[in-house]
């Protein structure tokens, strides 16, 4: 198909340009062609501008960027198209404008606002792919009114207000910290654990004795820090130590009287200096792990609440980092967040024609351990349905609620019960039915304009004789409505009262239409019966059969006298 002309979208402004010279389809991919596109002097024999309509400021051209970025035909291009295009009106036009175009759902908006118009895509057109091309580089000498640089400059300024929109399109929706908190939890954790291992083992050249009576590892640094040189414990630091152990004074006192007999040798000030300075350090990191940990739970309640009610909030967010996003998340189906984490352990199953895995990141769910050995299958699948449920709701509700998560997690729960004791678990129709009424309940008492409560606040200004006239001016039209309302009562007995007479005439005129009916359906039957007789008779008569007696006798007697003959 012959393009006309073509639209060229830049971020100074809309550009028509008319195809004076059009090449072969089928030569299109020929290296003269190409080359062609590239030289200025070439490609400008084969377009010519016909109109250029500007943008009047980076407000503009950000809202027209928004609506071609979705599709989107704006008033201000529907003008420029209305203004330079032919044939753009009418529902049937016999000889329609082709226009190339590069986004393919701008095309259709423009087909469907002007039937006149036939459009043709980057896509679909070789050709106008070129074309485009050669307009978008060589709009600066093409453009009227345009200098070296304008293009440039307005292409960078509009690309960092459409990215800054997009960014902060959702604000409550930003998962973004959630991803970057749990990488680093996990960051954390392993450095946590690396810088505890390297004080037990530090520490220990000093009091080993220490590592048997505190094994944990956050507790002994923060004893170790406090100990420091084992020659100062003593009895007046009991209560001190007891506070770093659980307040455990047994455990205390165990380790004074580790300190004094301890086998551990003596070191320095300056080595002593640097073990208490790690210590500190990996106390430190302990205690911000616990702070960053708090803050995933706060935000997990904000951005996916229902998820981390069902799953838990590092599992959870695990899901999400993984998947990218929330979003990207609540499009993956069950079968894909059931083994969402064990990718390798899939294509090496695929691979190696060996079996595929039965759980990712969802195994470190506390179900899954709960759950017999040959039901994790079962529960996992289970639990991943659940969960692109909950995320499904999370991504796409207005307000952030814990209710469809908790109802999910109860049917988790029962269907743990379901494998272990066989008792039934709840049908999903009527969980989710639950969990929308008390979901709509707590709005419902969020909002206490919803509810129906009325609250009466003085505006400034008004007096309070002002107050109560509006007081008894309402008190009376209530009166009055009420009133009101018991004429209306009074006028629909009355009418029931005359609605429930007619309907008692009308059942008594059916009655005796009924008994009229059974008399004359009697009437009929006797015609009939009659009518019966008297054509027995007359076939008694044809047969030679005496008058005035029962037919049947005469023909038993007619029988005898056969036989005794």
């Amino acid at each position: 198909m012959s393009v006309d002309y073509l639209l060229h979208e830049s971020p100074v402004g809309f550009g028509i340009f008319a195809l004076k010279m059009q090449s072969d389809t089928v030569g299109a991919r020929l290296k003269e062609v190409q080359d062609a596109h590239t030289d200025l002097g070439r490609f400008g024999k084969m377009v010519q501008l016909v109109s250029f309509a500007p943008f009047q400021g980076a407000s503009q051209a950000l809202e027209n960027a928004n609506d071609v970025s979705e599709g989107i035909m704006s008033e201000y291009l529907r003008t420029v198209l209305e203004s330079n295009l032919p044939t753009t009106t009418g529902k049937k036009a016999k000889n329609k404008v082709v226009l190339g175009v590069g986004d393919r759902n701008l095309a259709g908006s423009i087909k469907q606002a002007f039937p006149g118009i036939e459009c043709e895509t980057g896509e679909t057109s070789e050709l106008v792919a070129d074309l485009l091309r050669g307009l978008r580089l060589h709009a600066e000498k093409l453009l009227k009114g345009l200098q070296t640089g304008d293009v440039s400059r307005a292409q960078l300024g509009l690309g960092h207000a459409y990215s800054r929109a997009k960014v902060k399109f959702s604000v409550q929706k930003n998962d973004n910290h959630i991803i970057q908190a749990i990488a680093t939890i996990d960051h954390l954790d392993k450095a946590v654990n690396t810088f505890s291992m390297r004080v037990r083992e530090w520490y220990s050249w000093h009091f080993p004795e220490l590592i048997k009576i505190v094994s944990e590892n956050q507790k002994y640094a923060k004893c170790a820090l406090f100990i420091g040189d084992k020659k100062t414990l003593s009895e007046d630091s009991l209560h001190d130590l007891a506070k770093l152990v659980d307040d455990d004074e047994s455990v205390a006192r165990a380790v004074i009287e580790a300190a004094r007999v301890s086998m551990g040798q003596d070191i320095s000030d300056a080595d002593m200096e640097n073990v208490m300075t790690f210590a500190q350090r990996t106390v430190d990191l302990t205690n911000y792990r616990k702070t960053l940990g708090n803050y995933l739970v706060a935000k997990m309640g904000i951005v996916a609440p229902n998820l981390a009610a069902l799953i838990g909030e590092t599992v959870g967010a695990r899901l999400i980092s993984h998947a990218g996003s929330l979003t990207n998340l609540a499009k993956y189906p069950a079968s894909t967040v059931q083994i969402l984490g064990a990718e390798k352990a899939l294509f090496r199953a695929l691979k190696t024609k060996g079996n595929t895995p039965k759980y990712g990141l969802i195994y470190h769910s506390s179900f899954i351990g709960r759950a017999g050995m040959k039901n994790k299958g079962r529960i996992s699948r289970f639990l991943a349905n659940k969960a692109s449920i909950a995320s499904r709701i999370d991504n796409f509700s207005m307000q952030p609620t814990r209710k469809f998560g908790e109802a999910l997690k109860g049917q988790v729960e029962e269907r743990l019960r379901f494998y272990a004791e066989g008792i039934n678990p709840t049908k999903n129709e009527v969980a989710m039915k639950a969990a929308m009424e008390a979901t709509l309940a707590s709005i419902q008492i969020d909002d206490p304009t919803a509810a129906g409560a009325e609250e009466e606040i003085a505006a400034p200004g008004v007096t309070g004789n002002a107050t109560e006239a509006k007081k008894r001016k309402e008190k009376k039209s209530k009166t009055s409505k009420s009133a009101d309302a018991d004429v209306d009562m009074a006028d629909i007995d009355a009418d029931a009262a005359a609605d429930a007479k007619a309907a008692k005439k009308a059942k008594k005129r059916r009655a005796e239409e009924d008994v009229k009916m059974e008399v004359d359906e009697e009437a009929v039957a006797k015609k009939l019966k009659k009518e019966k007789k008297a054509k027995r008779r007359a076939e008694a008569d044809g047969e030679g059969l005496v008058k005035g007696e029962v037919p049947e006798e005469q023909i038993k007697k007619k029988k005898k006298k056969s036989k005794a003959e």
